[in-house]
């Protein structure tokens, strides 16, 4: 049998078509499907992901990656990039049977709707079978998933989301950061310097607050004619396609902060999906993106742009209107200062940038026991609890707070979690390089985000996922990994706002 390009491109159009169905499902799902339709939704859920996957996991697939293995020189450059995201993702999912992927789709809405009812109820036994149920069904497909035989468990799940690592590396990096982020704490702890921030708790009315996001995160770039911002538990972002691209938060009328760097963070994701090369449209280029590279660009805006002192400088007055009289008696640098205090939080989406990598690790360690050593899902809030304590030094006083903050393992993404801890390390790297051809702080303290804007799109955001991470970064900066940027702007940041001389 004979193909064209267009024949490949058209089976591509069709399976992002059913992607884009089920991304529009699982928004549905966590911003405003009613809570007696869970059922259903599982039902349809399942339907819809045995289309796709029996489209994807088909001879048909099978005829046209046979046949352009033998026939490259038919695609287009553009083609053969997604040519390429195609093989690799038919090797790991050609073992799978079309039950085991519905059953999966079907066991995370359950988990979803498990997880939303435990966290009202603030009751991690409420939600525990059904994330059993979701971890045994990955453990039954990790063995169909598995490409290197020296792979563990764990490591199968990871390289969904970050093929360029694995867990030895990841392990050697993290203890890495764990030892300097000690010295760097240490060394805030013994300057005795103390930043009053209680100010940030006053009371904004949630109305005002989304009045103030909206500017804002329209102002870092985010396009509402191709996205919205909607209300959730736990935010997120999903994007159907480059015109889709949807965000979301929670609220919280005396944490006023908590929603204008979690909407930083999920703008920089809109961005990111709202900014890809048109030419991707419909491809694996679009869809397949490593999470590390995503999560570099949502955590630059939250990191780098959101705590930086000239953009907030330029931030300072419409946040003053907001808190409408209540900070005017608070000079910039007051604000300022409390806007970046540092101190371990129980909640990872409120840490802040020096700790946030602990809570990473945490959980990172747990994946670990739960896919390697098969702990049991009675022992996670316990094990959970004693981890805080002994890498934050806080104690977890009840399951809303510790074990059931995260809707990742709800909805099935084992293996998730490094990516944010990867993202930190890219995102810095990225702005080191940016900064030998912009000047970065200049640029914000005028309030000129275009510059950086069509920096990332011209460098990042355009390659979708036709590059890995490491591939666009090596491309950027000129080399592989090297956490030594994050952890040297880290000291340097904490070490102004703590007022820590070397």
């Amino acid at each position: 049998m004979e193909f064209k390009e267009q024949d490949l491109l058209n089976h591509f159009k069709e399976l992002s078509l059913l992607q884009e169905n089920l991304a529009l499902l699982g928004w549905d799902e966590l911003t405003g499907m009613p809570k007696d339709s869970a059922d259903f939704r599982a039902n349809l859920t399942e339907y819809i992901a045995d289309k796709y996957f029996s489209l994807w996991n088909s001879n048909k697939t099978q005829e046209l990656l046979d046949y352009f293995s033998n026939h490259l020189e038919q695609l287009s450059d553009v083609s053969k990039i997604n040519f390429r995201i195609a093989v690799r993702n038919f090797k790991r999912d050609k073992n799978l049977t079309a039950d085991d992927f519905s059953k999966l789709s079907k066991l995370q809405t359950i988990a979803q709707s498990k997880w939303a009812e435990a966290r009202k109820q603030n009751n991690f036994n409420l939600y525990k079978t059904a994330l059993n149920d979701l971890i045994e069904h990955n453990k039954k497909l990790i063995p169909k998933w598995r490409q290197n035989k020296e792979d563990s468990n764990y490591d199968v799940l990871l390289k969904m989301y970050e093929s360029d690592f694995d867990t030895n590396t990841l392990n050697n990096l993290f203890n890495k950061v764990k030892k300097e982020l000690i010295k760097i704490r240490q060394k805030i702890n013994l300057s005795g310097q103390q930043i009053a921030d209680s100010f940030l708790n006053i009371s904004i009315p949630i109305d005002r607050q989304r009045k103030y996001v909206l500017g804002y995160t329209s102002r870092l770039g985010y396009d509402y004619n191709k996205g919205r911002l909607d209300d959730t538990i736990h935010p997120f972002m999903t994007a159907m396609n480059r015109n889709d691209a949807r965000i979301t938060t929670r609220w919280n009328e005396n944490d006023f902060k908590m929603a204008v760097l979690g909407l930083a963070h999920e703008a920089g994701h809109g961005l990111f999906e709202q900014n890809i090369d048109p030419k991707f449209d419909y491809t694996p280029a679009e869809k397949e993106m490593a999470m590390s590279i995503h999560e570099s660009q949502s955590l630059f805006n939250e990191v780098f742009i959101a705590r930086n002192k000239g953009f907030l400088k330029t931030e300072f007055d419409e946040l003053k209107k907001t808190a409408d009289g209540k900070w005017d008696d608070i000079d910039f640098d007051t604000f300022y200062r409390a806007w970046n205090k540092t101190e371990p939080t129980l909640i990872r989406t409120e840490a802040d940038p020096l700790t946030y990598p602990l809570h990473i690790i945490i959980r990172f360690e747990i994946e670990q026991e739960i896919f390697n050593n098969n702990l049991d899902i009675d022992e996670l809030p316990k094990i959970w609890n004693e981890k805080y304590k002994e890498y934050l030094g806080i104690d977890v006083p009840d399951d809303l707070s510790g074990v059931l903050q995260d809707v990742h393992w709800a909805g099935g993404s084992f293996g998730y979690f490094p990516s944010y801890a990867l993202g930190h390390f890219f995102a810095a790297q990225f702005l080191n390089t940016l900064n030998k051809n912009i000047d970065f702080n200049e640029n914000l303290s005028k309030g000129n985000i275009e510059n950086i804007f069509n920096w990332r799109k011209e460098n990042i955001w355009k390659y979708g996922a036709s590059l890995t991470p490491v591939e666009i970064l090596e491309k950027v900066t000129g080399e592989t990994l090297n956490v030594q940027y994050w952890l040297d702007y880290m000291k340097n940041f904490y070490y102004d706002i703590y007022q820590i001389k070397e």
